[in-house]
């Protein structure tokens, strides 16, 4: 997995290094804030924000045109209540001709964990908090109304891998590069952006072992299946308040849940 990513990132590289030797269009400089008010913290089938809502801010510096961009910047999430769960993420992508992207995330939990997990700066493979994941993204067309999507952890605080050594089973220092893929389908209809989708994990832990998946899973499948239907709502004639509705289902663990959200 990590010879395919690395075979991917170089072969985009030089295709871009040759599209700036060849593109004439201006490039601009865009800095984004915001955030989104949601119901509840639901990524990828698992429940991140226990019972409580959920604000998640947007931090970004876009550099780039239409046919080339950059980002860096930063989302967390806080949650209200006593099951408070909080997240600091650091991300970095690239974005060629709005059809696909390259990212990487930096995810930490603060609090979340004792000792040096809990420390930002420490970045030891085998107890850092920090869990590194590189994703692919195709973003789709208005011909093509499809996305999918390939992310893995190639670092940090990932599931991790067990090894028997003289009859006895021990954690390796090793990890499990878990792996997350999506597809999903996009289209707008009647004013609306409806966005149907089918993720899980391609990772079977060893249960033998007590290895436990990344996901909550104890064996490859489905995670996160659901759709999203969102819609702005005019406040004035310049302005309007993105609002969304997702119904998310997790087979894996059998969970279910409707989840509202705004942003601002």
């Amino acid at each position: 997995m990590r010879r395919f990513y690395f075979v991917i990132t170089a072969t985009l590289l030089l295709i871009t290094l040759n599209s700036f030797s060849q593109n004439s269009k201006k490039w601009q400089v865009d800095f984004q804030i915001g955030a989104d008010l949601m119901s509840r913290y639901i990524w990828r089938g698992l429940d991140l924000g226990g019972a409580g809502p959920s604000i998640q801010p947007t931090l970004k510096l876009n550099v780039g045109n239409s046919d080339h961009m950059f980002s860096v910047g930063a989302w967390g999430a806080y949650t209200f209540g006593p099951t408070s769960n909080q997240e600091v993420d650091l991300i970095a992508s690239y974005t060629f001709k709005s059809l696909l992207t390259l990212m990487v995330t930096d995810y930490f939990f603060p609090g979340l964990y004792t000792g040096h997990r809990d420390q930002y700066f420490y970045y030891r493979q085998d107890s850092t908090g920090h869990v590194f994941e590189g994703m692919i993204m195709f973003n789709g067309t208005a011909n093509i109304p499809f996305t999918l999507m390939v992310a893995t952890n190639f670092y940090g605080n990932d599931a991790g891998k067990m090894k028997q050594v003289n009859d006895t089973t021990l954690r390796d220092d090793g990890i499990q590069y878990s792996t997350y893929i999506e597809l999903g389908f996009k289209k707008r209809i009647k004013g609306f952006d409806f966005n149907a989708f089918v993720g899980g994990t391609v990772n079977n832990p060893d249960t033998d072992r007590d290895e436990t998946g990344y996901y909550g899973n104890c064996k490859a499948g489905f995670t996160n299946i659901g759709i999203k239907v969102a819609k702005g709502i005019p406040v004035t004639e310049k302005y309007s308040i993105p609002i969304q509705v997702s119904l998310i289902a997790n087979p894996m663990q059998n969970k279910f849940y409707m989840v509202f959200g705004m942003s601002f």
